[in-house]
């Protein structure tokens, strides 16, 4: 499979042979699978002796003709603590089950059950080879962005390393040149104030994704029109983020890279 490489002023420069990884199929499933199983969520759960704090002492028996048991008092036989004592007689209040009150809840969640899903590690590698894949595939790409149905597309898309020279806005008008008017309304990350209720409840903005551009290992580049990621760190979260086929800009160096990368594997 073969790309053009397009300088600063969105000029065809030469063509490069892309790695094996850009034409593999893209599995969906996969992606889907390894997203889940990445997902960022803050394990949550009661205290382990929630329901269990409290005071007064003893537990019950419940054999027959035994002292301090619940056998002949026709009462139920849930854990009880005892408040009050004089001889045989006791004045006991249910506690530590969930229908008693102050008692622990019933199935709380767990944080074992919230924590990371393990990949294997093949599945992880036809994830990571399939959203590289996504990126150069214009039926993955017009399939994530509804405002571009319709539309040719030549992908992917690789530019010249001078472009990271560049200050933003030179950069914004070099962009311009290489993606076209619309893709570039897409690179460019969008803030707004959310319609409806949820921006009164902690989620005031809802901001849009925006391209990835993906650079060598010695290469730089600071700003925040966009998210920038270095071939050496690049994932699976980076390249699918809402799924597969986000717009996605690759330096020369960074192609050689990933060349090298899947090599080793």
């Amino acid at each position: 499979m073969k790309a053009n490489v397009f300088n600063i002023d969105g000029k065809k420069i030469k063509e490069i042979n892309l790695p094996s990884c850009f034409s593999q199929p893209v599995r969906e499933d996969i992606i889907a699978k390894v997203l889940e199983a990445k997902k960022i969520r803050q394990p949550y759960s009661p205290s382990l002796t929630a329901g269990k704090k409290y005071s007064a002492k003893g537990k019950i028996a419940h054999r027959r003709h035994v002292w301090k048991s619940q056998y002949g008092r026709g009462i139920s036989r849930v854990p009880r603590k005892i408040f009050l004592r004089r001889g045989e007689q006791f004045h006991w209040e249910a506690a530590e089950v969930p229908q008693a009150r102050g008692g622990m809840r019933a199935h709380p969640p767990k944080t074992l059950s919230i924590t990371k899903r393990k990949i294997n590690k093949k599945e992880l590698k036809i994830a990571f080879e399939s959203a590289i894949s996504a990126t150069a595939n214009e039926k993955e790409i017009t399939k994530k962005y509804k405002t571009l149905r319709g539309e040719k597309i030549n992908l992917p898309f690789i530019v010249e390393s001078k472009i990271l020279t560049l200050k933003t806005k030179p950069l914004l008008e070099s962009l311009k040149k290489i993606l076209g008017e619309r893709l570039l309304k897409i690179a460019i990350k969008r803030k707004k104030i959310r319609a409806g209720k949820g921006k009164f409840r902690g989620r005031r903005h809802s901001k849009s994704a925006g391209a990835l551009l993906i650079i060598g290992n010695n290469e730089k580049l600071k700003t925040n029109i966009f998210d920038v990621k270095n071939a050496k760190n690049l994932n699976v979260m980076d390249l699918a983020k809402g799924g597969p086929g986000r717009l996605t800009i690759y330096t020369e160096q960074a192609i050689k890279e990933l060349e090298n990368k899947f090599k080793k594997k």
